[in-house]
């Protein structure tokens, strides 16, 4: 892995992002240039250790031998034909990615954002069509600290001050109870309910991680009243939490599952609405739909992480290292660390205050050599690639202890 030539340096490079580029990011102070596997190299050649994954869309690591290889194969044949046509790669992405998520159709589209948003138009138009809800009378139930995107809607329902002030008015029909907490969830729901939108894991939020219980309870209710349970597994579904999808680990099958980030393999955005016939059944030609959503770019490489997927070794690491994980992380317990939530690959790290903010932490791991990224104030967040050895890990905690210490 050898950085390309550069006549700039990271510090040049990040003061020209200045003035040309939107504010709407704090980065850590890092360019990278390059990545192989688990390790990125910035400009000046020096190597990192990513503990980040984008945020789970590089789940198989960066640049995978079979993703790539994927990806050439199809750039030399064809990329875009746009819904217009059909394409031949789209059908068998669509059977292979249904096939392993257990549900009959799906939707394909590009971002995380653009599946949630397709998500509640489905659950809203499903709630006319096929519930009976007055019409523009539809309801969706969401939770409290929840990270969705932000699209305008998105951000309708969302909590964060921060992604919603200045962007009013928002978008009606959205209900807010605290997350992991079925009784206020029940008190909100009524014949109006369209969905429960819910993360099976809150991850913006630090990796909160629902009680046992709770997702059973979700698909109880939503089952018994009759509207539809949306699981947002954009990031923690494809194998982070150690299953397929992180509802697995209580036997719970959603209506609509909404899915992206290492879809597209860390390559090309992929995202797609899954779910059952009679409820993705709904939408006819001309209601919804994306340019470049289910291109055959996209489908080729989705389709070679099923492949990668269907296998089980990623999720059997990530359940095998993240016992590694906790193990590292309950050491530190006391030591700067106050406390931790992790699930699989996925931890949610609460630092002492004492000892510094999430950001400060962050910035000291990235001169030891490991990135990750902070939120919400002394809470950073572990998710490396599920390619990850078990030495690197260690070596990220030995890190981590260091820069407590």
């Amino acid at each position: 892995m050898t950085a390309p030539a550069q006549t700039r340096s990271s510090a040049d490079l990040i003061r020209a992002e200045e003035p040309v580029l939107a504010h709407n990011y704090h980065p850590l102070p890092v360019v990278v240039a390059s990545a192989e596997g688990s390790w990125v190299e910035d400009v000046e050649g020096r190597r990192y250790l990513d503990m980040l994954a984008g945020y789970s869309a590089l789940n198989f690591g960066h640049r995978h031998p079979a993703l790539i290889e994927a990806a050439h194969r199809q750039l030399d044949r064809l990329t875009l034909t746009s819904r217009a046509f059909h394409n031949d790669r789209l059908a068998g992405f669509a059977e292979r990615l249904a096939a392993l998520t257990g549900q009959d159709m799906v939707l394909p589209m590009n971002t995380g954002a653009e599946a949630v948003e397709s998500g509640i138009k489905v659950a809203r138009k499903w709630a006319y069509e096929v519930k009976g809800v007055p019409a523009d009378r539809a309801t969706i139930v969401v939770a409290a600290d929840n990270f969705h995107g932000r699209t305008t809607t998105i951000v309708s329902f969302s909590t964060d001050e921060t992604a919603r002030a200045g962007f009013g008015p928002f978008t009606p029909g959205f209900r807010i109870v605290p997350y992991n907490d079925l009784p206020a969830l029940e008190a909100a729901v009524d014949e109006t309910t369209a969905a429960v939108l819910l993360e099976p894991i809150q991850g913006e939020a630090g990796v909160v991680i629902p009680d046992r219980g709770y997702l059973a309870g979700v698909r109880e209710l939503t089952s018994r009243v009759g509207c539809l349970f949306i699981a947002d597994e954009i990031q923690s579904g494809l194998g982070r939490t150690g299953r397929t999808l992180a509802v697995e680990h209580e036997s719970v099958v959603p209506d609509v599952l909404l899915l992206g980030k290492a879809l597209g393999g860390g390559i090309v955005p992929v995202s797609a609405v899954v779910g059952r016939r009679d409820v993705l059944g709904v939408l006819r030609p001309g209601e919804h739909g994306s340019t470049f959503g289910g291109n055959p770019l996209a489908a080729a490489v989705g389709t070679a992480v099923v492949d990668l997927l269907e296998t089980g070794e990623f999720q059997r690491r990530a359940a095998e290292l993240g016992v590694v994980l906790r193990g590292g992380l309950t050491a530190l317990v006391g030591k700067g660390v106050v406390g931790f939530r992790a699930r699989g690959l996925w931890a949610g790290v609460d630092i002492d205050p004492a000892f510094g903010t999430g950001r400060q932490i962050s910035e000291r791991l990235m001169a030891e050599g490991v990135l990750v990224k902070d939120t919400h104030g002394s809470t950073i967040r572990l998710a490396p690639p599920l390619t990850i050895t078990a030495d690197e890990l260690t070596g990220a905690l030995a890190a981590l202890e260091k820069v407590l210490a």
